[in-house]
């Protein structure tokens, strides 16, 4: 069977020594993308938009210090401890996305305490915009030939050539692509439904839809951690799992406040 081979190289263009990344570029198009999303929601709440350029830096800030962080301590701590200038290449890929959601949770935390902004009102919208973010970030991995999957004979599966000759799961883009089903559900219930008026309901559904979707994704995923290979379940699943259980208690109780608030209003 032939199968889709990929080896296109992982920096789009390079000029006067200055090297611009693909993953670097779909990062862009993810901040731009969402920053959009969330000015689409500001001025649908009238909302100040001018405080989307404040709440931009401090988001990006959170996602990238908190994903590189988690990715250097779970995931390859052994190789950067022995390349420590490597921490900061931030260009070449290695965001662990558990710790980007941390880092945005962090970030906003510090925004809306300094902009006066209801804190949860807040990550129930970003919720939306950042399921979007990573599906750009997944095609960035496609573009880096990372976050591989297992081998595999289906007739989709993905010579990653500058990798070895494997027919793999294209598992970033199986990814990328639930993220993207995620966020067109998460903007139709937004604007089609009253989900945004209980505090924490959008943003419980993303964490349960999201985790839910990384840790099956796991099990045809190649082991990212060298300490996790002879685990049950990997460093990714276990990562999943808080985020999966708020999410639960999330829903559960953003969802009885609005059964409570229907009962009240028929």
């Amino acid at each position: 069977m032939n199968h889709f081979v990929w080896d296109v190289n992982p920096i789009l263009v390079s000029f006067f020594g200055l090297k611009i990344h693909w993953y670097g570029v779909l990062f862009a198009l993810a901040i731009t993308f969402g920053f959009q999303v969330m000015k689409s929601i500001y001025e649908r709440e009238n909302k100040p938009i001018e405080s989307l350029d404040s709440l931009l830096m401090y988001a990006v800030v959170g996602i990238i210090v908190g994903a590189r962080l988690f990715h250097v301590v779970f995931y390859d701590p052994d190789y950067y401890w022995a390349h420590p200038a490597k921490i900061f290449a931030v260009w070449e890929g290695g965001l662990a996305s558990h710790g980007g959601g941390l880092g945005l949770i962090i970030a906003v935390y510090y925004y809306s305490k300094k902009y006066a902004i209801d804190r949860m009102w807040l990550l129930d919208r970003l919720a939306i915009a950042t399921a979007l973010f990573g599906f750009f970030v997944r095609f960035g991995n496609f573009f880096n030939s990372e976050i591989l999957g297992t081998p595999s004979n289906l007739p989709w599966a993905v010579v990653f050539e500058r990798v070895d000759l494997i027919p793999r799961h294209p598992v970033m883009l199986y990814e990328g692509f639930s993220y993207l089903a995620i966020f067109f559900l998460l903007f139709a219930l937004y604007r089609k439904t009253d989900i945004g008026k209980y505090k924490g309901l959008l943003l419980g559904w993303f964490l349960v839809l999201v985790m839910t979707v990384r840790f099956l994704l796991e099990f045809i995923k190649v082991h990212q951690a060298d300490y996790s290979t002879d685990m049950v379940i990997n460093t990714g699943q276990l990562l999943s799992i808080p985020f999966i259980l708020v999410g639960i208690y999330l829903v559960i109780k953003g969802q009885r406040e609005r059964h409570l608030q229907h009962a009240k209003n028929s």
